[in-house]
């Protein structure tokens, strides 16, 4: 369908790309991967035709069409947004004034036998043909469809474009595009401006989509979900792995191991050569040989082995600072923004070392209470009440733009930091990968991947015992996503989160509240433990909407009729929990048989050994909390199995 032959794309003396090939089939589904910088962005120019490669060439099937979203791009705000999305359809509309015209001409003539009301006919055809294949029958529903799915509101249908926000101006670009149908679509980080929600719903879509994707993402969970061929930019080439993105890790590792010892063996044999070369370079019973290993070096292909940031995994927030149990105190608090109504009824309590995540649509306030938290805005209803000593740090999503572009990255954290943290500023930015010349880059040249770790850098600068984090992660690579959700694993304060990245939130937050339809739902547990909670909740939605009562007599019955596809993702919920609960007894009769054991140990002798205290009672802690996970889950199974 598309085939990219030798392509280089050379900057002066450097080169970006260097003969790379590859072929893009239909319903191919590619993550194409690499680090910042590696020209992954720039493929997808080429291949639109936007830039122009050093030499080689793009070849694309004649039939097909492309879909391309790219990271930034201008909206236009003349129009509302139903009108906007129909543009989506131009080729449909066209055909739709074809049809009435050639409908008319048909009806006024007479000349029912000659050979132009024959052709007459046939375009007819033709045009209807065409239309149907293009959509133009379901067109309003599709429209309908694809917005609310990817977070519109019906009330948002004829509102201005230029009333939305710019994450919501790319969405109305991203809905124009798929319902464009191209034969392939090329996407530019397509989850940066999508909540949870939408991330899953596009996922379905593209997954089910009778195309082809080639996408661009650093949410690994998205490209597991929607890839089975992982291409690999680095150090100008291409490696291509027919596999999802969890797999191709592996699957690197191992082929770097094996570049790092065919690399290893190859520099011991330059090595050797080389000495052989200057030892006898001007005996001349040795010249002929001599010679010979000159030239088999020169023919050499000398390998490469991209470095890799090992050292950037040991950074870590500084200690924090001693704070009251209560960290916040969230009171029935509410917001509104004039006659606009964001949330209501937000009531609960922060404690010291929770981490917890703020989920939901975008506009329905998780921002709002962050802003509240950290005191930049009052709530309408209610009251936010901070504990004692709290020390709030804070990450917005518009944090790099807070930056002064024409400071250095190293002046930026020069500017801020006080005392003999100072001293350290080069290693504290070497551990967010600036390194060597890039601390003397302006802050207005850096991606907004690199703008993201320098402002978390500076945040790092005084101790801190609550985090208020906003969207952090956008813009960040895989490796510098890692890097700050291990610091944040072992920073022993308080996380607030707000995010929609669902591998970030993984094993990171132990409480979830999710912001929807102007009220805000508490759930504790992790981000998947929440996604599997509110498919069910959808589920019993679906249930009480979709399901008519036929009459007064039998209500119970007809709420509890479900369809074929519920049931089987009913039946699979279930198992999924009951393996759950399966698991959780395993580990606390495991538990259970470790602490009977120390306490034999410790009724037969009067010794203390304060190692084996420790991890008795490390023991107790988890099997207390093993305790609680199973009570839950049980609680939760309880509940679907109710549902039956």
């Amino acid at each position: 369908m598309i085939s990219l032959d030798n392509l280089t794309v050379s900057y002066g003396g450097w080169t970006l790309f260097d003969d790379i090939s590859f072929l893009i089939n239909p319903k191919d589904r590619i993550g194409l991967v690499g680090k910042n910088g590696a020209g992954k962005s720039t493929l997808l120019k080429i291949i639109v035709g936007e830039q122009q490669p050093t030499s080689g060439a793009v070849t694309v099937n004649g039939e097909c069409t492309v879909g391309y979203l790219p990271q930034t791009m201008r909206v236009h705000d003349t129009t509302s947004l139903v009108e906007e999305t129909e543009k989506a359809f131009v080729e449909v509309l066209k055909l739709e004034a074809d049809i009435a015209r050639l409908t008319r001409e048909i009806t006024e003539r007479t000349d029912y036998e000659s050979e132009e009301y024959t052709e007459l006919i046939q375009q007819l055809n033709a045009a209807q043909d065409h239309y149907h294949i293009l959509g133009g029958d379901t067109r309003e529903a599709d429209i309908e469809k694809t917005l609310l799915g990817l977070g519109f509101k019906r009330d948002d249908f004829r509102r201005p474009t230029s009333e939305f926000s710019g994450g919501w101006r790319m969405r109305i670009e991203l809905a124009k595009l798929l319902l464009r149908r191209p034969s392939i679509f090329l996407l530019d980080e397509p989850t940066n401006h999508l909540d949870i929600e939408s991330i899953q719903w596009l996922e379905d879509y593209l997954k089910n989509y009778n195309g082809a994707v080639l996408l661009i993402s650093h949410d690994r969970a998205f490209l597991d979900n929607v890839t089975n061929r992982t291409v690999e930019l680095s150090l100008g080439k291409v490696t291509d792995y027919k596999v999802p993105y969890s797999k191709y890790v592996v699957l690197r590792a191992e082929r770097r191991q094996q570049q790092l010892a065919a690399y290893e063996n190859q520099q011991r044999m330059i090595e050797k050569t080389e000495e052989f070369i200057e030892k006898f370079r001007y005996k001349p019973t040795k010249s002929n040989q001599v010679q010979s290993r000159i030239k088999q070096l020169d023919r050499l292909e000398r390998l490469e082995v991209e470095e890799e940031d090992v050292a950037t995994l040991n950074i870590k927030f500084p200690p924090a600072p001693r704070s009251g149990q209560i960290v916040a105190d969230i009171h029935e608090v509410g917001m509104s923004f004039g006659k606009k109504h964001v949330f209501s009824g937000a009531n609960f309590v922060i404690e010291k070392g929770d981490k917890i995540a703020l989920v939901g649509r975008n506009g329905e306030g998780k921002t709002t209470l962050a802003r509240m938290l950290i005191g930049q805005l009052t709530p309408t209803e209610g009251f936010v009440k901070l504990g004692a000593n709290v020390n709030i740090g804070y990450y917005a999503q518009n944090q790099d733009d807070l930056m002064d572009g024409d400071f250095t990255v190293f002046d930026t954290l020069d500017r801020v930091a006080v005392g003999d943290i100072r001293t350290r500023l080069r290693d504290i930015l070497g551990a967010f990968l600036f390194r060597g010349e890039d601390i003397e880059k302006k802050v207005k040249v850096l991606s907004g991947g690199e703008r993201a770790r320098l402002a978390m850098a500076r945040m790092m600068l005084e101790p801190r015992n609550l985090l208020v984090l906003d969207e952090p992660t956008n813009h960040m690579d895989m490796r510098s996503k890692d890097i700050l959700k291990n610091a944040i694993q072992k920073y022993d304060g308080t996380v607030v989160v707000v995010s929609h990245d669902r591998e970030f939130l993984d094993g990171l937050v132990d409480k979830v509240y999710e912001f929807r339809d102007g009220a805000v739902h508490e759930y504790l547990g992790g981000i998947y433990y929440f996604l599997e909670k509110r498919k069910l909740d959808s589920l019993q939605e679906i249930e009480r909407h979709d399901t008519p009562q036929k009459s007064e007599e039998k209500p119970r019955a007809a709420a509890g009729k479900l369809t074929y596809e519920q049931q089987k993702e009913q039946e699979k919920l279930l198992r999924k929990m009951r393996k759950a609960v399966e698991t959780i007894e395993n580990t606390l009769a495991d538990i259970e048989k470790q602490i009977a054991a120390y306490e034999e140990r410790f009724a037969a002798t009067a010794d203390y050994v304060e190692e084996d205290y420790k991890a008795y009672n490390e023991l107790k802690a988890r099997y207390d909390h093993e305790m609680h996970e199973w009570e839950k889950a049980s609680y939760e199974l309880e509940l679907v199995e109710e549902q039956q």
